[in-house]
């Protein structure tokens, strides 16, 4: 997203134009994360990582010499098959080796490259593709992608996949419904962070007044929230992860709905947008809550999450884009955040109702990973 602009202007296109190469590798991570965990059923789980990586790191390079617009946009298609089925079994497989009481922290730490590229991949990206160009920033990608599946191949333990493993048993998570609503409260819930975010560059330099050169810093106030969240919530959380999850959900939305006011003064915008991100611990609570419900089905059910946080990167932005259409001005996202986290707080509630186990704790039910 923050090298979008040149990216646009060396292709030869619009920048809302050049925005459909995100929504590309959105539609990759939401079509690639399901079809190759099961697909992958059958292969331990560390060749898969490094397999995975190593495509990634493919796909990212050929993006940093993408010829045209169309190419880019196939290219960040490949790049995003891999993206939701290596996290998902990457978090199976560091839950695989912690003890049961500490899966989530476990997840937790795998989520915090994501969170700590917001403090510094956002920025970082921004200044070279001001100073060296865009491509530069995918050929950085592609060589940090093959040093990854270098370090798995090397530190991370071979775990031989279960006997019984298929992808006709991967299927089965598809019959859950705790399952399914579990992806509808990441899916829905979430969309509130991303219609916020999306246009948080336009609303800090139209809205709040600041120069460009200081959004960096409101962007990195973000990620250090998010980055906070993952690791503090996973700790309380262990004991009662639906709790913590419907906490989130009120918690975003409240942060969301004070940001139209908080919108309007640098201090109070960037203490807001840092507890959006704090709350942003969801998608690590929903992780580890999917393996409790998923059964057997323990690949599909992670890689899903994925997809479903994709589907909430299209939500938020889309709906957020049709309110600043309409007239409702640029603070008007937190409106839309705040109602998309109600949303996924009903979600919530149904998955609470329908699964009395849900209130008892994670741990105690919680059992290890089908053949490790």
């Amino acid at each position: 997203m923050s090298v979008l602009p040149y990216l646009a202007h060396d292709l030869q296109v619009s920048v809302p134009v050049a925005g459909h190469v995100i929504s590309a590798y959105a539609l990759g991570v939401v079509v690639g994360a399901p079809l190759i965990a099961v697909l992958g059923a059958r292969l331990p789980r560390r060749t898969l990582l490094v397999a995975l990586m190593g495509f990634y790191a493919l796909a990212n390079g050929l993006s940093a010499i993408a010829p045209t617009y169309l190419w880019m946009v196939g290219l960040r298609f490949l790049s995003g098959l891999p993206h939701g089925a290596y996290f998902g079994i990457a978090m199976l497989t560091a839950a695989s080796v912690v003890r049961a009481d500490q899966r989530a922290q476990a997840v937790g730490h795998v989520l915090l490259g994501l969170t700590v590229a917001t403090i510094v991949g956002v920025p970082l990206a921004n200044w070279l593709g001001q100073t060296a160009g865009w491509r530069w920033c995918f050929g950085i990608v592609a060589a940090l992608a093959l040093s990854t599946a270098i370090l798995v191949a090397m530190f991370v333990p071979e775990q031989r996949p279960d006997e019984g493993a298929s992808p006709a048993r991967e299927l089965g998570a598809l019959k859950r419904g705790q399952v399914w609503l579990t992806l509808a409260v990441g899916a829905i819930g979430f969309g509130g962070v991303f219609a916020v975010y999306t246009y948080l560059a336009s609303t800090l330099t139209l809205v709040t007044g600041v120069s460009a050169h200081v959004v960096p810093s409101v962007f990195a106030a973000f990620g250090i929230g998010m980055t906070a969240g993952n690791i503090i919530v996973p700790y309380f959380a262990e004991r009662a992860l639906m709790r913590a999850a419907g906490l989130l959900l009120l918690g975003s939305a409240m942060t969301l709905a004070l940001y139209p006011a908080a919108a309007t003064h640098f201090w109070t915008v960037t203490l807001d947008v840092m507890a959006i991100g704090f709350c942003g611990a969801l998608a690590t609570i929903l992780q580890t809550r999917l393996m409790d419900v998923a059964g057997d089905a323990q690949s599909l059910a992670a890689a899903l999450n994925h997809s479903a946080f994709n589907v909430a990167n299209a939500l938020g932005p889309w709906l957020g884009g049709l309110a600043i259409a309409a007239g409702f001005g640029w603070t008007s996202t937190g409106w839309v955040g705040c109602g998309l986290a109600l949303a996924g707080f009903a979600a919530w509630v149904v998955a609470r109702l329908s699964d009395p186990s849900a209130a008892t704790t994670s741990f105690k039910r919680a059992r290890p990973t089908p053949g490790y």
